[in-house]
């Protein structure tokens, strides 16, 4: 009962108008961070990041930078977009405890969960990453980095191209002290590498890219929606999580991941699926009825792509 009722008073202090809006630039102006890490349940923190894309204003963080307090010191749950929110977010976790960082895990191997690394690296601290994910960053490692120079600017400096230093392919122990920590490769999702945190004896899954709700997710061009729905509904989904922080906006439950995540796959693949067997072309793929999601955060940004990929992905299925 206390585990709920601590998630539900984090969540209820949390400003409605702030919960999941593109319009604010920065939540915690005196800290790079764009928010300050909240306590989701007792020994396990996450700074949400904005739900915009990344810009100079919110330094990058537009995903979620979480921790774990254990007895023996303290796991990390992504690099983050930069080296100055790296150091941003040990700086909060100081704060928490004197207790040293012991692991670092990327969520996968894009820019806001790896481009910090090379913090982390500095301060000794070991990196844990899937193999795909690792392979990404020694693949576009300099191609994401130039593009976070890009929006950051001068909030670039210090940051250089660290891939993990521990890989993993299917799972891995990162049990510390009196946590039990389960990290995953559940299957494909969203990307190369997606990495799960689970916390079996707290019922607590840091899901990463695989779970979306406040902002509508989007379908890269090697993204296989299909293989997607699949790994949620055979792996995901019988995890039986009572908490969820998402890789992107506030930490929720399965019901919310699941209508926004799932339910939103499968609502494209079948609008897709419809406009195929009515013969209908790409051009005219990108207006299928996704209204029900239009109250999703980047649903401008996103909406048209993610209907002319899953046409490709479905055209020849």
């Amino acid at each position: 009962m206390y585990q709920i009722s601590r998630l539900v008073l984090t969540l209820a202090a949390v400003p409605l108008s702030a919960a999941a809006s593109e319009d604010i630039a920065d939540q915690y102006p005196q800290s790079p961070l764009y928010s300050k890490p909240v306590e989701v349940i007792p020994g396990v923190f996450s700074a949400i990041g904005a739900t915009a894309p990344p810009t100079y204003e919110n330094t990058g963080h537009n995903n979620n930078l979480s921790f774990i307090v254990t007895s023996e010191g303290v796991v990390v749950v992504n690099g983050g977009a930069a080296a100055i929110l790296a150091e941003a977010l040990h700086e909060e976790i100081k704060a928490v405890t004197d207790l040293p960082v012991k692991l670092v895990i990327n969520e996968n191997g894009q820019g806001h969960a790896v481009l910090g690394n090379s913090y982390w690296a500095e301060q000794g601290v070991p990196i844990l990453g899937h193999v795909d994910a690792a392979h990404e960053v020694e693949e576009y490692g300099q191609q994401i980095l130039d593009n976070m120079i890009r929006y950051n600017k001068d909030k670039a400096e210090g940051t250089e191209i660290q891939g993990p230093t521990l890989t993993f392919e299917d799972s891995y122990d990162a049990s510390l002290g009196d946590t039990k920590i389960e990290v995953l490769h559940l299957g494909p999702a969203h990307g190369p590498g997606d990495t799960q945190v689970w916390l079996p004896e707290k019922g607590l899954v840091i899901a990463g890219d695989i779970a979306f709700h406040e902002r509508m997710l989007p379908i890269f061009a090697d993204t296989v929606t299909s293989e997607w729905i699949e790994t949620w509904e055979n792996e995901f989904e019988p995890l039986g999580a009572i908490y969820v922080i998402p890789g992107h906006g506030h930490p929720t439950n399965m019901d919310q991941v699941r209508r926004y995540t799932h339910g939103y796959l499968t609502h494209l693949r079948e609008k897709i699926g419809e406009h195929l067997e009515n013969g209908g072309d790409l051009a005219e793929a990108y207006y299928v009825d996704q209204e029900a999601y239009r109250t999703l955060d980047t649903f401008e940004e996103l909406a048209t792509k993610n209907a002319g990929r899953v046409y490709e992905e479905m055209e020849f299925e």
